[in-house]
């Protein structure tokens, strides 16, 4: 009887062909910085800790999957009492709402490593859809996967209250990423 089972299993996930492997995230050679406006004035910033999860297969990219964590109170401006102030609740509200969050829902190739990526993004508990392209290089095991977006930060309440007066601060957040894998299929 359990060789029949073992032979059952055996042809179910023979049947299912190759799981797509899950990448791991390098974390000391990815990064995540962002460059917002204060009265016309760029303010640069990242964040330290963040996490990401990758399933990815190049020759089948809409099988593949990506989600990703940023730790807010990880923010690092350069200046402490500025980042105190990200912390409150006008801001990224961390201690109550401590991660940000984004979930792909499809990937699509554009060619030439290329590719959207499709999904929700949730910061402060309220969440949007987004595209974000994304272009993928390769160096001997390192699958390098870089890109950015423009962030309406008023649809997170990110600055409410007496800082949504976008002359004081802009509305658009430029964010740029490059995330470090090890485990991508060749490109």
């Amino acid at each position: 009887m359990k060789t029949l089972i073992k032979i059952l299993l055996a042809v179910l996930v023979g049947a299912a062909g190759p799981a797509t492997a899950a990448a791991d995230l390098l974390p000391g050679l990815s990064e995540l910085s962002f460059t917002s406006r204060q009265m016309g004035v760029p303010v640069e910033g990242r964040f330290k800790r963040f996490d990401a999860k990758l399933t990815f297969d190049p020759k089948k990219p809409e099988a593949g999957q990506v989600s990703f964590n940023i730790e807010l109170g990880s923010v690092s401006l350069g200046a402490p009492e500025l980042e105190s102030e990200l912390a409150k609740a006008p801001w990224f509200d961390s201690k109550k709402l401590p991660l940000a969050h984004f979930q792909s829902s499809a990937i699509k190739a554009r060619g030439g490593n290329l590719f959207d990526v499709a999904g929700k993004l949730t910061i402060k508990g309220l969440s949007r859809d987004i595209v974000v392209p994304v272009q993928l290089a390769q160096s001997g095991n390192v699958t390098a996967a870089s890109g950015g977006f423009v962030l309406k930060r008023l649809e997170f309440k990110i600055g409410d209250g007496e800082w949504a007066d976008t002359s004081l601060v802009a509305n658009e957040v430029q964010v740029k990423f490059k995330l470090a894998f090890n485990g991508v299929a060749a490109l």
